[in-house]
Order: structure tokens, then sequence, then C-alpha cells
């Protein structure tokens, strides 16, 4: 069974995580420059079966945009181009980075390593994942 990607994107950095391929569980898989994305894509696309892409839409508590849902837009629209075939879909990424800061000071994770934003994107993508995987299975 092919797997599922996630993408946590930001104007730096994006995090990036994946299912097993069973698609039962969601695990982090890198954080990478943002710029770098399309490159990273058709690389693992290459090594791995993905069915489709899932990318955090930023909104406020109101469901408006943020600053930063331009910027998702216009990389969705990157990943169209780049991969026509793939389908792309867009999940709610609001509370994700307080979420993985949580879930980083559950797991022990000394104050150091959680100013690790790139850890954070990674845990937030995963989030997004496991999220959309409850929801839609």
């Amino acid at each position: 069974m092919p797997r599922i990607i996630a993408i946590d994107y930001g104007l730096k950095r994006t995090g990036i995580a994946v299912t097993d391929p069973l698609q039962i569980i969601a695990t982090g898989l890198t954080t990478i420059e943002s710029p770098r994305l399309i490159d990273f894509l058709k690389n693992y696309f290459e090594r791995e079966q993905v069915e489709k892409i899932i990318i955090g839409e930023p909104k406020n508590l109101d469901d408006s945009d943020t600053h930063a849902t331009v910027l998702v837009q216009k990389v969705v629209e990157k990943i169209k181009k780049a991969f026509p075939g793939m389908p792309v879909e867009k999940a709610d990424e609001r509370y994700t980075s307080k979420m993985a800061m949580q879930a980083m000071i559950a797991m022990g994770m000394k104050k150091k390593q959680r100013r690790n934003k790139a850890i954070i994107d990674e845990i937030a993508a995963t989030i997004i994942l496991q999220e959309y995987l409850h929801h839609n299975q």
C-alpha cells in the first residue's frame, strides 16, 4: 500500500511526516529548508509509493486566514504543478506547534532540545498526519 505524506510548511523550514505502508501510524520523517521542498519530494517519490499529500493549512481561531495561509496556498500550487497526478489535501494545523511542544515536554526533552524549531516542525507534521488518519479512516 502506498504511503501518505504530510507537510508542515513554513517560510524557512518544512516539517515532513509519513505513514507506514499500511497507513496506520504517522512518523516524523525530517525537516528541510523550505526552498528544497519540491526537490525533496521528487527524490522521495522515486524511492517510495505515495498516495497523497496532506499539507497543514494555517487558520486563525475564527477560521480566517493567517499571514502564512497565502504561503501555503502558493506552495500547494507549486506541488500540484510539479506532481499533477498527486492529490493534495489541506488539513487544519491550528494548535499543532503547541501540541508538538507539549509532546516534547511529555517525552522528557530538555529545554535546549525544545528550542530546536526543526524538531517542532517535524512533530507538528506528524500530528497533522495522525489527526488526518484518525478522522479519515
